[in-house]
């Protein structure tokens, strides 16, 4: 007889409930423990074989789920460059968001390094996030109460859009015209804290530095057309942005109303340089472009 394996889940700890809630709607969840070694062979050893000693420990977890409602909180996450609690454990009951003090449950200090939010036309929001752990792995003994936040029902995301500005001053208004893929990429740096004397030690982290880019595609649609249906920035105006080669606004937002183009509640904005700008006629397709933008100093997320 073949059986399912248990449920797995990523948790985080929320500080201002002090409990540990799950990350919402999880589809994939990786834990990877690794041991570095190094070869301890000398050039007095006799024969080729390899004898591998342990240098350092480490460990990281990767996340993939629907972006349900916690894309601000992830974002303000990686951006403070402060270590999580993160837990992991088997689930059950509604939601599998009940944690099982199953035997190999762990917990631990980690940064939130790498974050990728995909907010693609007609489509439910997603989110890629990875965390690489800084410092030692506890045992959660199977006697240890841990409270966990129960996030109720989960519910889909909202339509989501790119806006631009023409410069750096003005507020982002319009909306990228036609997009059909957005998507968020935010990295923090980290080096490896430890020393020569800490051979075999847990490896821990200290974050350098934090960079992001965002990448949207849409069709190439006549002025007109952009202008009456969807009133947005057209090639041309993102060409124009291009030719600048300056700074300019931009904002992610909610959207609503004829053709999803309403501004609603803004998620994060920022400063962008538009890095590379790519243009596509296949035969017999619709044309359309992708353009790559870098983040110009920092991002502000939303209250």
């Amino acid at each position: 007889m073949t059986l399912k394996g248990q449920n797995f889940r990523i948790f985080t700890f929320d500080t201002t409930a002090e409990k540990f809630k799950v990350i919402g709607m999880a589809t994939g969840c990786t834990v990877n423990l690794t041991n570095n070694t190094d070869d301890s062979n000398t050039k007095d050893d006799v024969g080729m074989a390899s004898k591998p000693v342990t240098t350092s420990k480490s460990w990281s977890v990767q996340v993939e789920s629907l972006n349900v409602s916690d894309t601000a909180a992830m974002l303000t996450a990686i951006k403070a460059m402060q270590p999580l609690t993160l837990m992991w454990d088997e689930t059950a009951t509604t939601d599998n968001q009940t944690r099982q003090k199953a035997a190999f449950a762990r917990k631990g200090l980690a940064f939130l390094a790498d974050a990728t939010f995909q907010f693609d036309d007609r489509a439910n929001a997603t989110k890629s996030l990875q965390f690489q752990g800084s410092g030692a792995l506890e045992t959660v003994p199977s006697s240890d109460a841990v409270d966990v936040i129960s996030l109720g029902s989960y519910s889909k995301g909202q339509f989501t859009r790119f806006f631009l500005s023409s410069d750096n001053t003005a507020t982002p208004s319009a909306v990228i015209a036609a997009a059909r893929t957005l998507s968020l990429h935010v990295s923090l740096t980290l080096e490896a804290a430890t020393t020569k004397d800490t051979d075999g030690d847990w490896v821990l982290q200290e974050p350098t530095g934090l960079s992001y880019d965002i990448t949207t595609g849409a069709l190439v649609r006549s002025g007109d057309t952009i202008t009456s249906q969807v009133a947005g920035k057209t090639l041309a105006d993102v060409e124009t942005i291009y030719e600048a080669g300056t700074p300019v606004k931009w904002q992610i937002a909610n959207v609503s109303g004829d053709n999803q183009r309403t501004k609603g509640s803004v998620i994060v904005s920022g400063s962008v340089v538009l890095a590379q700008l790519s243009i596509n006629g296949p035969n017999r397709q619709s044309a359309d472009y992708s353009a790559q933008f870098s983040g110009y100093g920092d991002y502000t997320v939303a209250a």
